[in-house]
């Protein structure tokens, strides 16, 4: 986490939950405002060079909202081998991301606004998605370093690789097929704002999610500690759950925005892109500087992760079959409270397994 800040020691009990409070406070107000400003910014680029939605999500919105697990799991990383160690945070960090965009973003997404799931999507970006959480269980699984599971350098190399040549892809795919004015109403920017726009705008919304993870956290510490529970196994859970969903809150507030503003092919863009950024790029990037070990957990998350992406495809497939005329799936409200139920069933998990199962 960016926000790391040890003032605990030296304030008053007052001005700690003051900070904790303002944190929470500015965080939210913070990816409430530049999540507006990120996807109008982004909204605007697609629609003045007549990029799909689809692709700007994929790409330019995925990667802005990735950009806290990107920066936790490579300075694990580099972290790991200056030390002479192995990097052990990056896999978990993007598998329970991963669980939390399909689970939580997309399950919020659907319930505020239902996603229509184009042909190109299914024919094209979700074998994608599929096919890289597959590789992620086989590379996870079937590869060990010093006898843990792990990701390898070379295996790091081939997701890199993999995620430069879908990149290029996306965009040729772009140029030969141009976005057709639908009619819905976009803030037009300059070319040159649209951009700074788009940046700052990422900016902001990382630093929200990291401010509301520190404010939260904090408070949660002190009253658990208030209550007399035992700090270690709190900071355990908050780490599965709050810390989980907090690097999460980016793609979150981002796709939520995005539906509600009528941009639903950004919304379902953005969740696949992410986890296929997390995987390909995230992984390979933190794999490549320094192997990546886990502990046994992670069988069951990868499993879990596997199992929900397969959903989402299903479901998508399956209203498509429904909807032949028209050629598109729905992922409808009812879809998106199954998803955030089952994501409360897998965090029940996580604190069962911290308290009880261990």
């Amino acid at each position: 986490m960016f926000l790391d800040i040890n003032f605990e020691a030296n304030w008053p009990l007052g001005w700690q939950l003051v900070i904790y409070v303002v944190a929470v406070a500015l965080g939210v107000f913070c990816l409430v405002k530049f999540c507006n400003i990120f996807v109008d910014a982004a909204s605007s680029i697609a629609h003045k060079f007549k990029i799909p939605p689809m692709i700007i999500g994929l790409t330019v919105v995925a990667m802005g909202t990735s950009c806290p697990e990107l920066a936790v799991s490579a300075a694990d990383s580099i972290g790991a081998l200056m030390d002479g160690g192995n990097a052990n945070v990056a896999m978990g960090n993007v598998v329970g991301s991963n669980i939390c965009n399909i689970l939580l973003v997309l399950g919020f997404s659907i319930i505020f606004t239902p996603i229509i799931v184009k042909r190109d999507t299914m024919k094209r970006d979700f074998p994608v998605l599929l096919g890289a959480s597959a590789l992620l269980v086989f590379f996870g699984l079937v590869f060990s370093f010093n006898g843990q599971y792990a990701i390898l350098r070379w295996e790091g190399i081939i997701y890199v690789i993999f995620m430069i040549a879908y990149l290029t892809y996306l965009v040729i795919d772009a140029k030969k097929h141009p976005q057709e004015d639908d009619g819905t109403e976009i803030k037009e920017y300059k070319t040159w704002l649209a951009i700074l726009l788009v940046i700052v705008g990422a900016a902001g919304v990382v630093f929200g999610g990291e401010a509301v993870v520190f404010g939260a956290k904090g408070l949660a510490l002190k009253a658990a500690v208030a209550a007399g529970a035992d700090e270690d196994k709190v900071e355990l859970v908050l780490g599965l759950t709050l810390v989980a969903v907090g690097t999460s809150l980016p793609e979150l507030v981002t796709s939520v925005i995005a539906a509600k503003k009528g941009q639903s092919d950004m919304a379902l863009g953005n969740v696949i892109g992410s986890n296929i950024f997390n995987i390909m790029f995230v992984l390979g990037i933190a794999s490549t500087i320094n192997p990546i070990v886990t502990g046994d957990e992670i069988v069951v998350d990868l499993i879990v992760m596997m199992g929900v992406t397969i959903l989402l495809f299903g479901i998508a497939f399956i209203t498509m079959l429904r909807n032949k005329e028209e050629g598109t799936g729905k992922l409808g409200r009812a879809a998106g409270f199954i998803f955030v139920g089952l994501y409360v069933a897998y965090l029940t998990y996580l604190v069962l397994r911290a308290f009880v199962l261990k």
